[in-house]
């Protein structure tokens, strides 16, 4: 999905949506609230709110447009963070994680509102986590959590520090987002 006359490819994240009952987006619903929005060429992974699509807008306007329109269209609040297609590919890249990494379900990647906030984090990597390890690159946070996310204290560490202002996806689901972002 390389970029086209229309606009860049970008990756749309939801955070907490299908997790348990509350907060239920069916993807389908999804892919018909992006188009309505005029994003062309979409496509959804998983039940957990990743899309791609293509584009004119910039990415905090896209994510702005998204989640208001899952408001008002769907009834539910999420947060949404919107990356391009070029940008995960250099997320990806930077991951020092992968080094020490076995597991790809248990390399997370936290994706911030902004920028910005990835600075939340810096206090984070003079503690001790163990086996678990962090790691911040220039658009994401890192996390391998060797142990699961449910039992890792480091990810409950990022989750005070960031709030709603973060979404984590797994390395396995980043892959494929990648995948589907340069086909």
């Amino acid at each position: 999905m390389a970029k086209g006359a229309e606009g860049k490819v970008q990756v749309a994240l939801l955070r907490g949506i299908n997790v348990g009952k509350a907060k239920r987006v069916a993807m389908a619903d999804l892919r018909k609230l992006l188009e309505s929005l005029g994003y062309s060429s979409v496509r959804t992974l998983l039940n957990s709110g990743n899309a791609v699509f293509v584009s004119a807008d910039g990415a905090a306007k896209a994510a702005s447009r998204i989640q208001a329109a899952i408001q008002e269209k769907l009834g539910v609040t999420c947060r949404v963070m919107v990356v391009t297609g070029a940008d995960l590919a250099v997320i990806a890249r930077e991951n020092s994680l992968q080094k020490v990494a076995n597991n790809p379900s248990r390399l997370m990647v936290a994706f911030p509102g902004s920028r910005a906030d990835l600075g939340k984090l810096e206090p984070l990597l003079a503690q001790p986590w163990g086996a678990e390890r962090l790691a911040i690159g220039s658009a994401a946070a890192y996390l391998w959590v060797p142990d699961g996310v449910i039992l890792s204290s480091l990810s409950k560490a990022v989750d005070r520090a960031m709030g709603d202002s973060v979404t984590t996806r797994n390395w396995a689901t980043i892959l494929k987002l990648s995948q589907m972002t340069s086909a």
